[in-house]
């Protein structure tokens, strides 16, 4: 058996709470991962509940099957993006479910290899796919953007407030040579910016990566779609819980969620988004910047 990356399951018991889960529920991971909240969830719910995971990295896909494959007899794992959730539900015969979590971002696995582009830690290509069968990758969108293209991105995927300059240093050094890696776009941003610029703990370049991330992947768009959907096959009494690690995703879902709730169709469960205790946020620091939410459909 192949050794499993270490993966750490953000807000395992608040999760659980929030969806109630319980025995003989039908419950959809849509961002699957590596199987750490299906696990659990695969516990709780046994022997006769039902679990369906979502993901479009096969990578992950593969490390998941082979955790939970204790489970395997009430088990379904799809590779598919979650806005294809109402698909993958119809072709499995399943017409309302109990419980439904997202677990949204980039997971560890994807950041921690080079070669996925994710990262500017470590030298790789610029990719960012995290469907790696995607046609466009993060090398595609710095080399064939705009100028102003790209300094939209930045700035509203990645609220970047020198997104201009960047966007500038950017088009200036790809005329010279191609820009291919993360560690020459890293650098790039790092020029670009003024003298002695710092933004808390993040590196100078975080918000440029996460910019074209969301872009690469279409992220935001996904996630509205999905949400939708989702909603839409709970069952009456059915939870729906979303985990954001940043405030654009959150910011859909909060807003998704008070209209759901205005519209008579749902029950908040989180007026404000649950965070990671401090115990959590020593042990795990991946989880600092996560919010929680969820709700219950009528």
């Amino acid at each position: 058996m192949t050794q499993q990356p270490l993966h750490v399951p953000v807000m395992p018991v608040e999760v659980a709470g929030l969806l109630a889960v319980r025995p003989g529920m039908v419950v959809v991971d849509c961002t699957l991962g590596l199987g750490g909240h299906a696990a659990m969830m695969a516990e709780t719910t046994g022997p006769s509940g039902r679990i369906i995971g979502l993901d479009q990295d096969t990578e992950a896909i593969t490390i998941a099957r082979e955790r939970l494959a204790g489970f395997s007899g009430r088990l379904d794992i799809i590779k598919s993006n979650f806005s294809g959730l109402g698909a993958v539900l119809a072709g499995l015969g399943v017409t309302g479910v109990d419980a439904i979590l997202f677990d949204l971002g980039v997971s560890s696995l994807q950041l921690d290899d080079p070669g996925r582009g994710f990262s500017f830690r470590a030298d790789g290509p610029l990719d960012m796919r995290m469907d790696r069968d995607a046609q466009t990758t993060a090398e595609d969108l710095v080399n064939g953007f705009s100028e102003k293209e790209l300094a939209e991105v930045i700035f509203h995927f990645g609220e970047e407030r020198f997104s201009r300059r960047i966007a500038h240093a950017v088009v200036a050094a790809r005329a010279g040579e191609r820009i291919t890696t993360t560690a020459r776009l890293a650098d790039i941003v790092l020029r670009a910016l003024p003298r002695g610029y710092q933004r808390n703990r993040l590196h100078p370049a975080t918000r440029t990566f996460q910019a074209l991330r969301i872009a690469v992947n279409r992220e935001l768009d996904i996630l509205g779609e999905a949400l939708g959907q989702a909603f839409e096959h709970l069952v009456p009494g059915g939870r729906m819980a979303v985990m954001a690690f940043h405030s654009l995703e959150d910011r859909i879902v909060k807003e998704r969620f008070r209209s759901l709730a205005r519209e008579g169709r749902g029950v908040l469960l989180t007026k404000k988004p649950l965070r990671p205790g401090s115990a959590e946020d020593a042990d795990n620091p991946r989880a600092r910047s996560a919010r929680l939410r969820a709700i219950e459909r009528i």
